[in-house]
Protein backbone atom coordinates (compact mmCIF):
# COMPACT_ATOMS: atom_id res chain seq x y z
CA UNK A 1 0.00 0.00 0.00
CA UNK A 2 1.08 3.55 -0.48
CA UNK A 3 2.67 5.05 1.83
CA UNK A 4 1.39 8.96 2.80
CA UNK A 5 4.44 10.89 1.81
CA UNK A 6 5.91 14.35 3.19
CA UNK A 7 4.95 16.41 0.36
CA UNK A 8 1.02 15.35 0.09
CA UNK A 9 0.68 16.06 4.15
CA UNK A 10 2.76 19.26 3.18
CA UNK A 11 0.43 20.30 0.62
CA UNK A 12 -2.40 19.31 2.77
CA UNK A 13 -1.66 21.33 5.52
CA UNK A 14 -1.95 24.31 3.53
CA UNK A 15 -4.96 23.00 1.75
CA UNK A 16 -6.53 22.78 5.06
CA UNK A 17 -5.82 26.77 6.21
CA UNK A 18 -7.42 27.75 2.73
CA UNK A 19 -10.49 25.51 3.01
CA UNK A 20 -10.93 26.89 7.14
CA UNK A 21 -11.00 30.17 4.91
CA UNK A 22 -13.92 29.38 2.51
CA UNK A 23 -16.10 27.67 5.49
CA UNK A 24 -16.06 30.75 7.62
CA UNK A 25 -16.70 32.94 4.66
CA UNK A 26 -19.68 30.71 3.63
CA UNK A 27 -20.80 30.69 7.16
CA UNK A 28 -21.01 34.59 7.27
CA UNK A 29 -22.15 34.95 3.90
CA UNK A 30 -25.56 32.52 4.98
CA UNK A 31 -25.50 34.79 8.69
CA UNK A 32 -25.79 38.06 6.59
CA UNK A 33 -28.61 36.78 4.47
CA UNK A 34 -30.22 35.63 7.51
CA UNK A 35 -29.95 38.67 9.21
CA UNK A 36 -31.01 41.31 5.97
CA UNK A 37 -27.22 42.83 5.97
CA UNK A 38 -27.17 41.39 2.54
CA UNK A 39 -30.04 42.76 -0.10
CA UNK A 40 -30.43 44.29 -2.68
CA UNK A 41 -29.02 48.24 -2.92
CA UNK A 42 -29.95 51.28 -4.80
CA UNK A 43 -27.70 54.30 -5.72
CA UNK A 44 -27.55 56.69 -8.27
CA UNK A 45 -30.24 54.82 -10.11
CA UNK A 46 -28.68 51.47 -10.27
CA UNK A 47 -29.69 48.87 -8.38
CA UNK A 48 -27.02 46.59 -6.91
CA UNK A 49 -28.38 43.21 -5.83
CA UNK A 50 -27.05 40.88 -2.76
CA UNK A 51 -25.00 43.95 -1.74
CA UNK A 52 -23.79 45.05 2.25
CA UNK A 53 -22.37 48.29 3.34
CA UNK A 54 -18.92 48.06 4.39
CA UNK A 55 -19.84 50.09 7.30
CA UNK A 56 -22.96 47.99 8.63
CA UNK A 57 -20.45 44.95 8.52
CA UNK A 58 -18.23 46.31 10.66
CA UNK A 59 -20.99 47.96 12.98
CA UNK A 60 -22.32 44.44 13.17
CA UNK A 61 -19.41 42.42 13.53
CA UNK A 62 -18.46 44.41 16.61
CA UNK A 63 -21.90 44.53 18.09
CA UNK A 64 -21.84 40.26 17.51
CA UNK A 65 -18.47 40.29 19.69
CA UNK A 66 -16.80 38.72 16.21
CA UNK A 67 -14.58 41.41 16.33
CA UNK A 68 -13.47 43.69 19.29
CA UNK A 69 -12.93 46.87 17.70
CA UNK A 70 -13.09 48.28 13.70
CA UNK A 71 -9.32 47.95 13.55
CA UNK A 72 -10.01 44.06 13.91
CA UNK A 73 -13.29 44.35 11.63
CA UNK A 74 -11.64 45.98 8.84
CA UNK A 75 -8.82 43.19 9.26
CA UNK A 76 -10.86 40.33 8.89
CA UNK A 77 -12.79 41.65 6.13
CA UNK A 78 -9.73 42.58 4.30
CA UNK A 79 -8.71 38.67 4.97
CA UNK A 80 -11.98 37.65 2.75
CA UNK A 81 -11.41 40.52 -0.08
CA UNK A 82 -7.38 38.85 -0.09
CA UNK A 83 -8.79 35.37 -0.29
CA UNK A 84 -11.62 36.13 -3.25
CA UNK A 85 -14.24 34.93 -0.51
CA UNK A 86 -15.98 39.28 -1.01
CA UNK A 87 -15.36 42.53 -3.49
CA UNK A 88 -16.06 45.85 -4.13
CA UNK A 89 -19.10 45.74 -6.51
CA UNK A 90 -16.86 47.70 -8.83
CA UNK A 91 -13.66 45.85 -8.26
CA UNK A 92 -12.25 49.60 -7.87
CA UNK A 93 -10.16 48.62 -5.02
CA UNK A 94 -8.75 45.55 -3.89
CA UNK A 95 -8.30 47.24 -0.15
CA UNK A 96 -11.53 46.89 1.97
CA UNK A 97 -12.41 50.50 3.03
CA UNK A 98 -14.66 51.39 6.31
CA UNK A 99 -17.24 53.56 4.61
CA UNK A 100 -20.52 53.45 2.83
CA UNK A 101 -18.94 51.44 -0.19
CA UNK A 102 -20.81 48.19 -1.73
CA UNK A 103 -19.28 44.81 -1.38
CA UNK A 104 -20.91 41.83 -2.44
CA UNK A 105 -19.94 37.91 -1.90
CA UNK A 106 -18.68 36.53 -5.27
CA UNK A 107 -20.60 33.17 -4.42
CA UNK A 108 -23.96 35.62 -4.82
CA UNK A 109 -22.81 37.09 -7.98
CA UNK A 110 -21.22 33.86 -9.73
CA UNK A 111 -17.62 35.24 -9.71
CA UNK A 112 -15.95 33.01 -7.17
CA UNK A 113 -12.93 31.97 -9.08
CA UNK A 114 -13.36 27.86 -9.07
CA UNK A 115 -9.50 26.54 -9.70
CA UNK A 116 -9.24 22.66 -9.27
CA UNK A 117 -8.23 23.08 -5.59
CA UNK A 118 -11.74 24.57 -5.03
CA UNK A 119 -13.84 22.46 -7.52
CA UNK A 120 -12.44 19.38 -4.97
CA UNK A 121 -13.08 20.91 -1.55
CA UNK A 122 -16.50 22.40 -2.61
CA UNK A 123 -17.53 18.08 -4.06
CA UNK A 124 -15.73 16.77 -0.49
CA UNK A 125 -18.40 19.58 1.18
CA UNK A 126 -21.21 18.32 -0.88
CA UNK A 127 -20.52 14.60 -0.15
CA UNK A 128 -20.14 15.34 3.43
CA UNK A 129 -23.23 17.01 3.80
CA UNK A 130 -25.40 14.33 1.78
CA UNK A 131 -23.50 12.04 4.31
CA UNK A 132 -24.87 13.88 7.43
CA UNK A 133 -28.49 14.18 5.75
CA UNK A 134 -29.12 10.98 5.09
CA UNK A 135 -29.83 7.56 7.22
CA UNK A 136 -26.84 5.70 6.46
CA UNK A 137 -24.39 4.43 9.06
CA UNK A 138 -21.58 5.03 7.00
CA UNK A 139 -20.05 7.38 9.44
CA UNK A 140 -19.08 5.31 12.58
CA UNK A 141 -16.43 4.55 15.56
CA UNK A 142 -14.40 1.96 14.41
CA UNK A 143 -11.05 0.05 15.62
CA UNK A 144 -7.52 -0.05 13.54
CA UNK A 145 -4.11 -1.90 14.46
CA UNK A 146 -5.74 -1.45 18.33
CA UNK A 147 -6.49 2.36 17.85
CA UNK A 148 -9.71 3.48 18.27
CA UNK A 149 -11.50 6.33 16.02
CA UNK A 150 -14.40 8.25 15.84
CA UNK A 151 -16.78 8.89 13.06
CA UNK A 152 -14.68 6.93 10.31
CA UNK A 153 -15.91 4.72 7.61
CA UNK A 154 -14.50 1.72 5.36
CA UNK A 155 -12.50 2.76 2.16
CA UNK A 156 -14.50 -0.20 0.19
CA UNK A 157 -17.93 0.95 2.07
CA UNK A 158 -17.16 4.27 0.99
CA UNK A 159 -16.75 3.59 -2.77
CA UNK A 160 -19.99 0.93 -2.94
CA UNK A 161 -21.73 4.23 -1.75
CA UNK A 162 -20.60 7.09 -3.80
CA UNK A 163 -21.44 4.59 -6.97
CA UNK A 164 -24.76 4.25 -5.34
CA UNK A 165 -25.85 7.63 -5.09
CA UNK A 166 -24.12 8.15 -8.19
CA UNK A 167 -21.41 9.92 -7.64
CA UNK A 168 -19.55 7.63 -9.95
CA UNK A 169 -19.51 5.30 -12.14
CA UNK A 170 -16.84 2.64 -11.48
CA UNK A 171 -14.91 1.83 -8.38
CA UNK A 172 -12.00 2.91 -10.57
CA UNK A 173 -13.71 6.07 -10.90
CA UNK A 174 -14.69 6.59 -7.37
CA UNK A 175 -10.97 5.48 -6.26
CA UNK A 176 -9.63 7.92 -7.97
CA UNK A 177 -12.63 10.56 -6.56
CA UNK A 178 -11.29 9.65 -3.32
CA UNK A 179 -7.75 10.13 -3.77
CA UNK A 180 -8.04 13.60 -5.24
CA UNK A 181 -10.26 14.42 -1.78
CA UNK A 182 -7.11 13.20 0.13
CA UNK A 183 -4.67 15.05 -2.06
CA UNK A 184 -7.02 17.90 -1.20
CA UNK A 185 -7.17 17.48 2.53
CA UNK A 186 -10.82 16.52 2.45
CA UNK A 187 -10.05 13.22 3.87
CA UNK A 188 -7.50 11.10 5.53
CA UNK A 189 -6.36 7.78 6.66
CA UNK A 190 -7.36 7.43 10.39
CA UNK A 191 -3.77 7.18 10.91
CA UNK A 192 -2.15 9.34 8.27
CA UNK A 193 -0.32 6.47 6.67
CA UNK A 194 -1.63 5.59 3.44
CA UNK A 195 -3.56 6.80 0.31
CA UNK A 196 -6.75 5.82 -0.54
CA UNK A 197 -7.14 2.61 -1.32
CA UNK A 198 -9.91 0.42 -2.36
CA UNK A 199 -9.67 -1.66 0.73
CA UNK A 200 -10.85 -2.14 4.62
CA UNK A 201 -8.81 0.42 5.57
CA UNK A 202 -10.32 3.51 7.76
CA UNK A 203 -10.36 6.94 6.64
CA UNK A 204 -11.96 10.37 8.16
CA UNK A 205 -13.32 13.81 6.64
CA UNK A 206 -10.32 15.69 8.06
CA UNK A 207 -13.08 18.83 8.86
CA UNK A 208 -16.27 18.97 10.22
CA UNK A 209 -17.81 21.49 7.90
CA UNK A 210 -20.58 22.30 10.44
CA UNK A 211 -18.20 23.25 13.44
CA UNK A 212 -19.63 26.56 13.87
CA UNK A 213 -16.14 28.66 13.11
CA UNK A 214 -15.60 32.47 14.68
CA UNK A 215 -14.58 34.75 12.42
CA UNK A 216 -11.19 35.75 14.41
CA UNK A 217 -10.17 32.44 13.15
CA UNK A 218 -9.43 34.09 10.28
CA UNK A 219 -6.31 35.64 11.71
CA UNK A 220 -2.88 34.22 12.21
CA UNK A 221 -2.35 36.49 15.08
CA UNK A 222 -1.22 34.60 18.06
CA UNK A 223 -3.25 35.66 20.85
CA UNK A 224 -1.39 37.49 23.60
CA UNK A 225 -0.68 36.24 27.29
CA UNK A 226 -4.16 33.29 26.08
CA UNK A 227 -3.40 30.50 28.68
CA UNK A 228 -5.44 26.75 28.00
CA UNK A 229 -7.47 24.69 30.51
CA UNK A 230 -6.33 21.05 30.31
CA UNK A 231 -9.95 20.32 31.48
CA UNK A 232 -11.57 20.73 28.51
CA UNK A 233 -11.64 22.82 25.29
CA UNK A 234 -14.21 24.49 26.22
CA UNK A 235 -12.34 27.21 27.88
CA UNK A 236 -13.47 30.18 29.38
CA UNK A 237 -11.84 33.46 28.33
CA UNK A 238 -12.26 37.62 28.22
CA UNK A 239 -12.52 39.03 25.41
CA UNK A 240 -13.35 42.96 25.66
CA UNK A 241 -13.29 45.64 28.34
CA UNK A 242 -17.06 45.30 28.44
CA UNK A 243 -19.27 44.93 31.77
CA UNK A 244 -19.50 41.66 31.83
CA UNK A 245 -21.82 39.23 34.47
CA UNK A 246 -19.99 36.74 36.75
CA UNK A 247 -21.33 33.52 37.67
CA UNK A 248 -19.62 30.51 39.84
CA UNK A 249 -18.43 27.45 37.74
CA UNK A 250 -18.68 24.76 40.27
CA UNK A 251 -20.76 24.43 43.68
CA UNK A 252 -19.97 27.64 46.25
CA UNK A 253 -17.36 26.58 48.53
CA UNK A 254 -15.11 28.84 50.67
CA UNK A 255 -12.13 27.77 47.68
CA UNK A 256 -13.79 28.78 44.85
CA UNK A 257 -13.50 31.72 43.49
CA UNK A 258 -16.19 33.46 41.24
CA UNK A 259 -15.67 33.93 37.20
CA UNK A 260 -15.70 36.48 35.33
CA UNK A 261 -17.72 35.66 31.85
CA UNK A 262 -17.80 37.55 28.28
CA UNK A 263 -20.28 38.81 27.29
CA UNK A 264 -22.04 36.43 24.51
CA UNK A 265 -23.99 36.86 21.45
CA UNK A 266 -26.54 33.89 20.01
CA UNK A 267 -26.88 33.71 16.12
CA UNK A 268 -30.26 35.86 16.30
CA UNK A 269 -28.20 38.78 17.82
CA UNK A 270 -31.65 39.81 19.88
CA UNK A 271 -29.47 39.34 23.33
CA UNK A 272 -25.83 39.44 25.24
CA UNK A 273 -25.29 37.44 27.83
CA UNK A 274 -22.11 35.43 29.79
CA UNK A 275 -20.76 32.35 28.16
CA UNK A 276 -18.30 29.73 26.86
CA UNK A 277 -16.13 30.26 24.24
CA UNK A 278 -14.71 27.19 22.38
CA UNK A 279 -10.54 26.82 21.86
CA UNK A 280 -10.44 28.65 19.34
CA UNK A 281 -7.35 31.47 18.77
CA UNK A 282 -8.62 34.75 19.55
CA UNK A 283 -7.02 38.05 19.83
CA UNK A 284 -6.92 39.15 23.76
CA UNK A 285 -6.73 42.53 25.11
CA UNK A 286 -5.05 43.97 28.71
CA UNK A 287 -7.92 41.98 30.42
CA UNK A 288 -6.29 39.33 32.50
CA UNK A 289 -7.61 35.41 31.39
CA UNK A 290 -9.69 34.05 33.66
CA UNK A 291 -9.99 30.17 33.61
CA UNK A 292 -12.48 27.73 35.21
CA UNK A 293 -11.66 26.49 39.01
CA UNK A 294 -9.55 23.57 38.86
CA UNK A 295 -10.48 21.78 41.52
CA UNK A 296 -13.24 18.90 40.90
CA UNK A 297 -17.22 19.76 41.68
CA UNK A 298 -17.76 16.23 43.08
CA UNK A 299 -17.68 15.62 46.69
CA UNK A 300 -16.43 12.24 46.00
CA UNK A 301 -14.72 10.36 43.36
CA UNK A 302 -17.29 7.88 41.91
CA UNK A 303 -16.50 4.61 40.18
CA UNK A 304 -17.87 3.32 36.69
CA UNK A 305 -19.33 0.03 38.72
CA UNK A 306 -20.83 2.23 41.48
CA UNK A 307 -22.88 4.28 38.89
CA UNK A 308 -24.19 1.61 37.34
CA UNK A 309 -25.23 -0.88 40.35
CA UNK A 310 -28.63 -2.15 40.80
CA UNK A 311 -30.52 0.61 42.69
CA UNK A 312 -27.64 3.12 42.58
CA UNK A 313 -29.49 6.43 43.54
CA UNK A 314 -29.29 8.17 40.11
CA UNK A 315 -31.78 9.02 37.40
CA UNK A 316 -31.07 8.89 33.63
CA UNK A 317 -31.75 11.86 31.68
CA UNK A 318 -31.64 13.55 27.86
CA UNK A 319 -30.32 16.54 27.15
CA UNK A 320 -30.75 17.83 23.71
CA UNK A 321 -28.49 20.84 23.36
CA UNK A 322 -27.91 23.28 19.89
CA UNK A 323 -25.08 24.93 19.91
CA UNK A 324 -25.06 28.72 19.54
CA UNK A 325 -22.27 31.03 18.11
CA UNK A 326 -19.94 30.29 20.36
CA UNK A 327 -20.20 26.73 21.59
CA UNK A 328 -22.73 24.76 23.97
CA UNK A 329 -21.32 26.36 27.29
CA UNK A 330 -19.99 23.37 29.78
CA UNK A 331 -17.10 21.69 30.70
CA UNK A 332 -16.51 18.41 31.01
CA UNK A 333 -13.85 16.63 33.25
CA UNK A 334 -12.99 13.06 34.38
CA UNK A 335 -11.97 9.86 33.33
CA UNK A 336 -14.13 6.83 33.12
CA UNK A 337 -17.18 7.71 34.14
CA UNK A 338 -16.80 11.96 32.98
CA UNK A 339 -18.72 14.39 34.60
CA UNK A 340 -19.78 18.30 34.15
CA UNK A 341 -17.64 20.38 35.37
CA UNK A 342 -19.17 23.71 34.98
CA UNK A 343 -22.12 25.00 33.06
CA UNK A 344 -22.41 28.67 32.01
CA UNK A 345 -26.10 29.85 33.33
CA UNK A 346 -26.84 31.30 30.51
CA UNK A 347 -25.68 29.01 27.87
CA UNK A 348 -27.69 26.17 25.65
CA UNK A 349 -26.71 23.55 27.63
CA UNK A 350 -28.39 25.38 30.97
CA UNK A 351 -31.45 25.96 28.70
CA UNK A 352 -31.85 22.31 28.23
CA UNK A 353 -31.42 20.98 31.81
CA UNK A 354 -27.61 20.05 32.28
CA UNK A 355 -26.21 20.90 35.40
CA UNK A 356 -22.95 20.24 37.18
CA UNK A 357 -22.22 16.93 38.86
CA UNK A 358 -23.86 15.22 36.19
CA UNK A 359 -22.25 11.90 35.06
CA UNK A 360 -21.92 11.66 31.14
CA UNK A 361 -23.07 8.53 29.98
CA UNK A 362 -23.63 9.03 26.00
CA UNK A 363 -23.28 11.44 23.15
CA UNK A 364 -25.30 11.36 20.32
CA UNK A 365 -25.85 7.65 20.91
CA UNK A 366 -22.37 6.59 21.42
CA UNK A 367 -21.61 5.37 24.77
CA UNK A 368 -19.10 7.34 26.46
CA UNK A 369 -19.20 5.74 29.72
CA UNK A 370 -15.52 4.50 29.58
CA UNK A 371 -13.77 7.55 27.76
CA UNK A 372 -12.08 10.80 29.49
CA UNK A 373 -12.92 13.83 29.04
CA UNK A 374 -10.80 14.58 25.88
CA UNK A 375 -12.37 11.82 24.13
CA UNK A 376 -15.49 13.27 25.13
CA UNK A 377 -15.35 16.63 24.07
CA UNK A 378 -13.60 15.30 21.11
CA UNK A 379 -16.77 13.62 19.99
CA UNK A 380 -18.57 16.77 20.46
CA UNK A 381 -16.19 19.33 19.06
CA UNK A 382 -16.44 16.79 15.80
CA UNK A 383 -20.07 15.90 15.46
CA UNK A 384 -23.11 18.00 14.66
CA UNK A 385 -23.93 21.32 16.39
CA UNK A 386 -27.07 19.42 17.80
CA UNK A 387 -25.77 17.09 20.41
CA UNK A 388 -28.25 14.87 22.16
CA UNK A 389 -26.69 13.37 25.64
CA UNK A 390 -27.29 11.01 28.05
CA UNK A 391 -26.93 11.80 31.85
CA UNK A 392 -26.71 10.56 34.97
CA UNK A 393 -28.05 12.89 38.14
CA UNK A 394 -28.26 11.97 41.74
CA UNK A 395 -31.53 11.56 43.31
CA UNK A 396 -31.66 14.05 46.33
CA UNK A 397 -32.48 12.01 49.52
Amino acid sequence: MDTLNIAVLKKATELEQMTEVLIIGEQLRFRLHEEKIIKDRRHHLKTYPNCFVAREVVDWLIERKEASDREIAIKLMQKLTDSSIIHHVCDETKDFKDGKSFYRFRKDDGTFPLDQEVKVFMRGQRLYEKIMNSDNTLLLAREEDGAKYERTFVASQFVDWLIQEQEAKSRSEAEQLCRRLLEHAVIQHVASKYHFVDSGLLYQFRLNFRRRRRLMELLNEKPQAVLESHDSPFCLRKQSHDKATSFQSVSPTSEVKPISAVRRSSLSGTSSTSGYFRNIPIVCTNTPVVLCNPRSVLKRPVTLDELLAPGAPYNRKTLTIVSDAVGWGFVVRGNSPCHIQAVDPSGPAAAAGMKICQFVVSVNGLNVLECDFRQVSNIILNGPRTIVMEVLEETKP
